[in-house]
């Protein structure tokens, strides 16, 4: 099974993600960040993948370091899970409507991590956050994941944008790092991810 654990403990934050790329069952979400717990259960569920994390942070000072920090370990954590690529699709995409919003993801989990990420929240942003907190803990994710990434949304409700960004992530992401059906292939002409 495609699992990993990685832990991160710093003088800001102390950060435990497992993630099971086949196995569902297992998703728990406590980061002492209400608004970012939905976003990343909705993530996993939609996305059919196990994840649990736990997370620490300065908090009285402000989200970033956590959320910072929850994208580096679980990007590392999916990292390690998806090993050399063996036999995944590699590529996906989705769009999710949600009421007047909508947001698409692009992935390619190739090696190499990127992000263009499309779209703007008001200030403060969705679950009361800045607003470029979104952006980067997807750039801390797909740095350390090796994704990457092109992502857009639009809408009125930051909260619907929000919410559809974080599910066409996840089934995105999910559908990319499926396996094949008897493929023993590293997907890539280099022969390496």
């Amino acid at each position: 099974m495609r699992t990993a654990t990685i832990k991160r403990k710093t003088k800001e934050t102390n950060v435990s993600v497992t993630v099971s790329l086949d196995d569902r069952s297992g998703t728990s979400v406590a980061t002492g960040i209400g608004f970012l717990d939905h976003m990343l259960t909705a993530c996993a569920r939609h996305g059919k993948f196990g994840i649990v994390i736990e997370a620490a942070g300065d908090l009285e000072v402000d989200a970033h370091h956590t959320m910072e920090d929850i994208g580096i370990v679980m990007g590392q954590a999916l990292s390690q899970a998806i090993g050399d690529g063996t036999g995944i699709v590699r590529f996906a995409s989705m769009s999710v409507p949600m009421d007047e919003a909508i947001a698409t993801a692009v992935l390619d989990v190739g090696g190499r991590g990127y992000l263009v990420m499309n779209g703007t929240f008001a200030n403060p942003g969705p679950g009361g956050l800045p607003p470029d907190l979104f952006e980067h803990f997807f750039y801390s994710l797909c740095i350390n994941a090796g994704v990457t990434a092109h992502l857009s949304f639009a809408g009125q409700n930051d909260h619907h944008k929000c919410e559809a960004l974080f599910k066409a992530f996840g089934i995105a992401l999910g559908r990319a790092i499926s396996r094949e059906e008897g493929s023993t292939e590293i997907p890539s002409t280099k022969g390496v991810l």
